[in-house]
Formats: C-alpha cells, sequence, structure tokens
C-alpha cells in the first residue's frame, strides 16, 4: 500500500458481523470496503436495495453505507487487498480460506485475519496457506460490536460496543508486520487495539463456545428445566439466562483456566491476560452492566446481550418452539470450538470433565458430524525439546 492510497479492506463473511463491519468501516473516506459473501442472493438483495447498507444504531440513529461492494466473486474481492477479515463462521472458514487462497496477491503483504479469531484460526491458516510466505495471519479476541437483527444485503442493528480490542499474530510473524497491522487497524476501529503476546491467548480465551453450549445444556440437558419439552415461547440467551446454565459456564470457565496453566507450564508462556469469564465481559462492555457482582447478575444485566433471541424455530405447525439444531451456535460454537478445548484438553493431559460432559450431550443433540480438530500433530512442542 502506497501513501495517499486507499486501505483495501476485504470482509469474507456476510453475516451480521460482516455487514455491520462494512458499514462502519465505508464511514472512513481512507477506506475501500469490499464485502465476500458466498450466497449470490444477498448481492441480488443489496444491488435490489440501491447497493446501499444501513445500520441502526443503539441510539436509533441510521447510518448508511454507499460505497460498499458487495461480490460472490473470491477474484474480485481479494486480488486488490492489503487487508483481509474473515468473519464466517469457524465451521466454514477452511473452505473460505482455500476459496480465497488462489486469489490473494503475491507481490505484496496481504494480512489475513479472523474476527473472533478462536477456534484454532491460526493453525487452520498456516495449513491453508502453505508456503505463501507473504501472508500476515492475526485474529481479533472478540467481535468488537454486537451485531443483531439483519436482513442480508439491506441492514443490520448495533448492539454494544467492546471499549478494548486485542489482537494477536501468528508465532512466525515479524515485528514489523505486526507493527503495519496495529496501524490497518487503528485505521478501522475508534477502541484501542492492544496486542497479545500469544495467539493462544485467543484460543483459550472463554467465550461463546463454552457461553451459549453451558446455557444450552442448562435449558435442554438433563437436568434442564426444558428437557424433553418445546418451548412455550422464545427466551433471550442472557437476561433469560437460567441458573443451572450460569452454573455450568462457572465450572467450564474454570477448566478453561486450568488449560491455560497447563498451557504455560508446557510451552514456557504466559497467558496471564486470559481472565475469567467474568471479568472479560465486565472488562468489554463496563457501565453497560448494572449488576457484576456474580456471573448470572453479569449475564442478566449486561445492557450489550440485552433482548438476543435463542436460535428457536417453531416446531411443525404448533405454537412450540425448538433449538435450530443448523444454527451456527452448535455448527460453529459447539462443533468448532468448544470440541477443540476437548482436544486441548486431552493434548494437555488435564481433565475437563463439564466442557466435556456438556460437548458429548450436545454432539448426540445435534446428531451430526463435528469438524476436526486444526491442531497440529506435533502440538504441543513442550518447552526443552
Amino acid at each position: 500500500m502506497f501513501s495517499g492510497e486507499k486501505l483495501r479492506v476485504t470482509i469474507c463473511g456476510a453475516g451480521r458481523t460482516g455487514h455491520l463491519a462494512a458499514i462502519l468501516f465505508s464511514q472512513n473516506p481512507a477506506v475501500a470496503v469490499t464485502l465476500y459473501t458466498s450466497r449470490p442472493e444477498t448481492v441480488t438483495a443489496y444491488q435490489g436495495s440501491g447497493a446501499q447498507l444501513h445500520a441502526i444504531m443503539p441510539d436509533g440513529n441510521v447510518i448508511k453505507a454507499p460505497a460498499v461492494r458487495m461480490t460472490a466473486s473470491a477474484d474480485e474481492a481479494c486480488t486488490a487487498a492489503d487487508l483481509i477479515i474473515i468473519t464466517a463462521p469457524s465451521h466454514v472458514r477452511e473452505s473460505v480460506l482455500h476459496s480465497i487462497a488462489p486469489a490473494l496477491p503475491r507481490h505484496k503483504q496481504v494480512f489475513v485475519g479472523a474476527i473472533p479469531g478462536f477456534g484454532g484460526f491460526d493453525w487452520m491458516a498456516e495449513k491453508a496457506f502453505g508456503g505463501l510466505s507473504n501472508i500476515v495471519i492475526w485474529g481479533m479476541k472478540d467481535v468488537p460490536h454486537i451485531a443483531f437483527d439483519l436482513v442480508p444485503g439491506k441492514r443490520v442493528r448495533m448492539g454494544g460496543a467492546k471499549s478494548q480490542l486485542y489482537v494477536a499474530v501468528h508465532c512466525r510473524e515479524t515485528p514489523e508486520n505486526t507493527d503495519i497491522l496495529l496501524d490497518y487497524l487503528k485505521q478501522l476501529y475508534e477502541a484501542p487495539v492492544t496486542l497479545l503476546s500469544n495467539y493462544l491467548e485467543i484460543t483459550l480465551t472463554p467465550g461463546n463456545p463454552i457461553m451459549h453450549s453451558s446455557v444450552i445444556y442448562g435449558l435442554i440437558g438433563p437436568w434442564g428445566q426444558w428437557h424433553g419439552h418445546a418451548f412455550n415461547h422464545i427466551p433471550c440467551w442472557w437476561s433469560d439466562c437460567p441458573e443451572l446454565g450460569a452454573y455450568f459456564l462457572a465450572r467450564c470457565d474454570e477448566e478453561n483456566q486450568a488449560l491455560c496453566k497447563a498451557a504455560e507450564l508446557s510451552l514456557g508462556i504466559d497467558l496471564s491476560s486470559v481472565q475469567s469469564l467474568q471479568q472479560e465481559i465486565v472488562e468489554a462492555y463496563g457501565d453497560s452492566i448494572s449488576d457484576p457482582r456474580t456471573l448470572l447478575s453479569v449475564l442478566r444485566t449486561n445492557k450489550a446481550y440485552e433482548g438476543i433471541p435463542l436460535p428457536l424455530i417453531r416446531e411443525g405447525r404448533s405454537d412450540t418452539f425448538i433449538f435450530d439444531k443448523n444454527h451456527r451456535v452448535f455448527r460453529e460454537d459447539i462443533g468448532c470450538g468448544l470440541s477443540l478445548l476437548v482436544s486441548i484438553g486431552q493434548r494437555l493431559r488435564v481433565p475437563t470433565p463439564y466442557i466435556e460432559e456438556i460437548y458429548y450431550w450436545c454432539c448426540e443433540y445435534m446428531g451430526g458430524k463435528i469438524a476436526p480438530s486444526p491442531i497440529p500433530a506435533d502440538w504441543p512442542m513442550v518447552r526443552g525439546e
């Protein structure tokens, strides 16, 4: 990228996060935004709405993005890109990486990252890009903003925003390329961006894989109120979070901390930045939380989480509802994210009885094929070997 040129940003994944990012980035006249989707119907909807995306902000104001280019062609999306942000779900990221790899420039550094960056993205991208030494691999710990109520190709609603953002790069990356990445990201986000020292700080940060699975298990698992029964209404994830779900979440969070301690010992690294889930949420949302005393109260009183419904679908023609097993919560958070934590526990020889109990129950409930682990065969390479 030469001085005076626009920063060319391509977002791969036209879901809630991708739409909102495209709209927000386009407000910066120094940024050229492309939104890449695998769904041609989303491009058609975009063109049919006058090629203009809208975001409804938390205060009710609407901002427009008339300058976003949307395409279903990887070549169109990636051949000139400086920065690529993959927001597609974890369970399809491998296919996204393979689809964009042939289209990536070879004559300059291209910064390819994932938001959020969990699920072993660094390992997955390293394998997909092979010997492409000009690709800089990175990830962001969390989504910068909550996004919901998506109408593909038209509009999305923005919820709460993170007050601080954290990123990490693959262990192979140089300090010079890392500095360039940070400069790019600071052009895109208002919140401060802090560099983490190790990518495992993202991989092991407690988040959606344990959060969503614990609530599901607390609601419809063998001890849940709705076990064996359909819902007669559509509860919200967090404002209606059951006490049992919060209990299982706290136990999974403790096991996640045990994984961090074991990784520190095995690899000789510092993962002290990986806080408990309660601390993570309080730090991220601050004044949006009216009662920070317990994990349950944090979840129930976080305004940024307010009103987000469970992914339920109507049961046949009845007035009752059941979980949509094809939702990304099952395919991504459980099928990829939670399964990775189970695999890491096995590799590090750390017992994770609550994570495994929830994971295997959810696998049986889903009745679906689980994605293979992206962990390299020789991981962990123990310090001193």
